[in-house]
Parts: C-alpha cells; sequence; structure tokens
C-alpha cells in the first residue's frame, strides 16, 4: 500500500493531443468545455501534485519530532550542567581549606564563610531560592510542613520556629521548610 502512494500516475500526454485534436462530438466540447480526458488528465497532475505536497509535509513532520527528541535528550544528559559549574569552585575551596597545615579557629571561620558565600552564590545563579518563613507568617501548606503545634502568643495556623529551611528551584518545591505551627486558643 506503501508502494501505491508513492507511485503518483502520469498525466497521459498521448490522449491529451489526441482530445486536443479530434473535432467537438458533445455538446460540451462545442460549448469549450473541457473532455473527460483532458479533465481526467487535470485531475491526475492535481493528485501527484497533491501527494508530493503530502509526503514532503510527513517527512517535515518526522523531521521535526526528530530533532524534538534530539533536543530533550541532551537537555536531560546536560540539565545538571550549570550547576556543576558553580559547584565546582566551592569544592576547590573545601579541598583547599583541608591542606592547610595549622588552621586558626578564626581561619577556619573566615574559610567557611567564604566558602558558603560561594554556595549561595551558585543556588542564586541556579534558581535555587531557599524559603525561611518568619515567626507569625501565615502557614502555606505549599511551602511548609508543621511537624508540631504548640501553643504561642500569635495566630492560629501561623509559624512558630523554623526547625529547616526548605528550598525552592524556580517555581518547583524541592523541600518544604519544616516549621511548628501555632495552636489555636
Amino acid at each position: 500500500m506503501q508502494d501505491q502512494e508513492n507511485q503518483a500516475v502520469p498525466p497521459n500526454p498521448e490522449a491529451a493531443e489526441a482530445a486536443a485534436s479530434a473535432p467537438p462530438s458533445t455538446p460540451e466540447q462545442a460549448a469549450g468545455q473541457p473532455s473527460l480526458e483532458e479533465q481526467l488528465a487535470a485531475t491526475e497532475a492535481k493528485l501527484a501534485e497533491m501527494h508530493d505536497a503530502f509526503m514532503r509535509a510527513k517527512a517535515d513532520g518526522e523531521n521535526i519530532r526528530r530533532r524534538a527528541q534530539e533536543d530533550v535528550a541532551k537537555a536531560h544528559k546536560f540539565a545538571v550542567e550549570s550547576f556543576a559549574e558553580a559547584m565546582v569552585p566551592v569544592k576547590d575551596s573545601l579541598e583547599m581549606a583541608l591542606k592547610v597545615d595549622a588552621p586558626t579557629v578564626e581561619s577556619l571561620k573566615e574559610g567557611v564563610e567564604m566558602t558558603l558565600k560561594q554556595l549561595s552564590s551558585a543556588f542564586e545563579r541556579n534558581r535555587l531560592i531557599a524559603i525561611e518563613p518568619a515567626q507569625g507568617e501565615k502557614l502555606d501548606p505549599n511551602k511548609h510542613q508543621a511537624v508540631a503545634v504548640v501553643p504561642a502568643e500569635q495566630e492560629a495556623n501561623t509559624v512558630v520556629t523554623v526547625l529547616q529551611k526548605g528550598y525552592m528551584i524556580a517555581d518547583r518545591l524541592l523541600r518544604p521548610a519544616i516549621v511548628t505551627a501555632a495552636q489555636a486558643k
């Protein structure tokens, strides 16, 4: 069946010549309307043209689908590349800190602070945002996970303390903030 679709029936040029040179034998031909052979030849030419256009559109669609699959595969393969590039300097700093022979408390603290700045910068560049709700902020179940309800002098269902920060990547929740919530009075 595929072979039949790919074979276009070429118009018969001999039939078209014979029809053009033959004297009009019907009233329609005498009135200037094309003969059945001419109509058939024109229809076959249109069919061949439409078949060619269809096959080109089909090939274009397949090419677009294939390119889209390749793009998705590349995106999955290299999605972490940007984040990895931002994390390499952080690892370098930690390794350098371990090579120091006689570190002092002050130098260790300064090194940790600088490394934390690098890490925070890497998070910002890659749209990894910390969720750290303020005390008294309304509890949001989409961003916060309340592990306990405690009596407090504030409105019910509000954050009392943050036990662990949460994180979002762009608009997607990576980890909810772990909080305690105020109990209803």
